[in-house]
């Protein structure tokens, strides 16, 4: 097997959806070092299984929670330092699958902020403005999004409230109160964390060097994924139960479908213009809503003071792409 040319980096490749992509990415894209995010010490046996599962021994791991900021920093400046010593081939991409959805909008990061909001939109936030200045010349960034940012029951199905959009600095802090402390505002937060994303995505967009490219993308309903897994027993028996009967429809597809989906969007033929939003990964609109330049800008500015970095000065670490 020939040495990797490019390196992708991802994060939520432990398990469901994430799993069955980095996987797909070891058989078809030997040419590419595929280096994961892993809490604690689950890295090693990770790279090793996935090896096992692919056949294809370039995968390799760091150490990075990112319901910690500081452990994203770390995480940063490591990717950072291997790069420089050539102990990885340059930085090609970014797959940001991670992604939580919590039984409130009470419980908090390392750093005190919302769970939901801190992993979902401020640690991609944080990674990507550090490694900015790394990508590769012809480099793809996508973050996984949800098409439960439309609010409506035709892409929720009636099982996650809408959007409710605030202040930044709101929307990043825990909530307060019994209304807060319940699932239906968790599942709110995912549904607003997910418009956020799609935010971020365009602002990054328009302050990327041309041939970098940034979608978010939308893998549909994908039941057995392990996203409920810190729901009440009621949220997953449904999960278990009736989720698995929606396969049949047009709204979901299983785990390993989304994920040959997603590894295709990661590293196949460029699926569009920069900026877009991919279902499944096909280039169509996404809700009205999320076309607001102004929201956009707010985000990327207090996202920017909430991570302590200037707002569009250059954050990336040293060195970069082409």
């Amino acid at each position: 097997m020939n040495a990797p040319a490019r390196t992708l980096l991802m994060t939520g490749a432990s398990r469901g959806l994430g799993r069955k992509a980095a996987v797909q990415l070891l058989r078809d894209h030997p040419e590419q070092h595929l280096l994961l995010t892993a809490r604690g010490g689950d890295g090693p046996r990770l790279a090793a299984e996935l090896t096992s599962e692919s056949g294809n021994p370039n995968v390799s791991t760091i150490a990075c929670d990112l319901a910690s900021l500081g452990d994203v920093r770390s995480a940063a400046a490591e990717l950072g330092r291997r790069l420089d010593a050539a102990e990885l081939p340059p930085l090609g991409g970014f797959l940001g699958n991670a992604g939580l959805q919590m039984t409130s909008a009470t419980r908090t990061t390392a750093d005190g902020f919302e769970t939901t909001f801190g992993v979902n939109v401020l640690a991609n936030y944080l990674l990507l403005r550090l490694l900015l200045g790394r990508f590769e010349s012809r480099s793809r960034i996508i973050i996984v999004g949800s098409d439960v940012h439309f609010g409506d029951f035709k892409h929720n199905l009636g099982l996650i409230p809408a959007p409710r959009w605030t202040d930044v600095e709101r929307l990043a802090a825990p909530g307060t109160g019994r209304a807060a402390d319940s699932t239906r505002e968790g599942r709110r937060a995912y549904a607003t964390s997910k418009l956020a994303v799609i935010y971020l995505v365009h602002a990054l967009a328009r302050r990327l060097p041309p041939g970098t490219d940034v979608y978010s993308y939308n893998p549909g309903l994908v039941p057995g994924t392990g996203l409920v897994r810190d729901a009440d027993p009621v949220s997953r028996f449904v999960a278990r139960t009736a989720l698995h009967l929606v396969r049949a429809t047009p709204f979901a597809t299983g785990p390993d479908a989304a994920g040959r989906l997603l590894a295709r969007t990661a590293a196949g033929p460029r699926p569009g213009e920069s900026g877009g939003y991919l279902d499944r990964g096909r280039l169509v609109v996404s809700s009205a809503e999320s076309y607001d330049e102004t929201r956009e800008e707010e985000l990327w500015t207090v996202a920017a003071k909430l991570c302590e970095l200037p707002a569009d000065e250059p954050a990336a670490l040293s060195g970069g792409g082409e």
